[in-house]
């Protein structure tokens, strides 16, 4: 291992080591091709999400409480995809491999952080939903922009603060033997499984995130569907009912593409011994694609985004024409002046 870092308090010694060593995909051929994947993944993430932050800003109509929501859910899919795929491509496709402690905890954060924000932010979206059909005469009283910004808020507070002790907690830990993460970013797990002291708490802490912040948030986003299913039942109307599942079926779908992968490998690394090379493939995807895919379903699949762009597009039509015609004028005027 490399140069060591001691840290001693009240009769404790905590031994850091200067650097990780940041593993990836072992003998996997022509694996950077898939790092250029995950290049292609960031490119329409980024191009993606600030599309549709910038419909969501130009757009009147859409200064609503729900679509403040969807602006960060889309911020928070960009902030964890800068987080994260960036510094995948430096360390695979430009050989940087080696990453000193402290941004390995950091790096560590602001993947998790914003990992974070983007399920709350679903669970966010369920609210919404729920308090629009099943409440719907008291909607706009309920659910504000104030009321959704202060909602946001709490939700950075909680996911900072939580993290915050999260990844500090690594500091009590001792690295005494190898310092190689076998992994594509520096995974909480994998970091404290190469502790030589005890990690007990991290795995504590690990096992509490899971089901705090995994199986939390979607229980709650069943729960929220399951009151509205049963709203449905009432409406008489097939009409209306179909309009409102509608305007359900983009969250569902963001949810389903979110939450399934997840829970799907965490069940599988608990039941049944899993290849390094096929997990860690899993988990880049999992954590790459929701946030890709987002703006995608948010354009293509809510009618009011759609609308807006179309508005958008004709008064941008108009006024060019209106440009046009005011230079074409300019000029005759000017013609016959000389």
């Amino acid at each position: 291992m490399s140069s060591i870092q001691s840290n001693s308090s009240a009769n404790v010694t905590f031994v850091r080591p200067a650097t990780f060593f940041i593993k990836g995909f072992s003998n996997v051929p022509h694996v950077k091709y898939y790092y250029v994947f995950l290049s292609l993944v960031y490119v329409v993430t980024v191009l993606g999400n600030s599309f549709t932050m910038c419909i969501i800003y130009l757009a009147r109509r859409l200064h609503t409480a729900k679509y403040i929501a969807v602006f960060h859910l889309a911020l928070s899919g960009l902030c964890g995809s800068s987080a994260l795929i960036p510094k995948i491509i430096d360390t695979f496709l430009f050989d940087h491999h080696v990453i000193s402690y402290e941004a390995c905890l950091a790096n560590m954060f602001f993947v998790y952080h914003f990992m974070n924000l983007q399920s709350l932010t679903l669970l966010v979206l369920a609210y919404d939903r729920l308090i629009a059909i099943c409440f719907p005469l008291r909607y706009h009283a309920i659910v504000t922009e104030t009321a959704m910004f202060l909602i946001i808020g709490v939700m950075w507070i909680f996911s900072v603060t939580y993290f915050s002790v999260y990844v500090g907690l690594v500091n009590r830990l001792s690295f005494c033997g190898s310092n190689v993460i076998d992994s594509y970013f520096c995974d909480h797990g994998l970091v404290y499984s190469l502790a030589c002291n005890d990690n007990s708490i991290n795995i504590m802490m690990m096992k509490m995130s899971f089901f705090l912040l995994i199986c939390t948030p979607l229980l709650l986003i069943i729960i929220s569907y399951f009151c509205i299913a049963l709203a449905l039942l009432r409406i008489g109307h097939g009409a209306d009912r179909i309009k409102a599942i509608q305007t359900c079926t983009s969250h569902l779908m963001l949810v389903a593409i979110r939450y399934i992968p997840i829970v799907s490998n965490n069940i599988a690394l608990l039941t049944i011994p899993v290849n390094s090379n096929i997990r860690l493939i899993n988990n880049s995807l999992t954590q790459t694609m929701p946030p890709m895919l987002d703006p995608i379903i948010y354009t293509l699949k809510t009618e009011e985004v759609m609308q807006s762009i179309k508005e958008m597009f004709k008064r941008s039509k108009v006024n060019t024409t209106k440009r046009m015609k005011f230079s074409r004028n300019s000029k005759q005027k000017i013609q016959v002046s000389t």
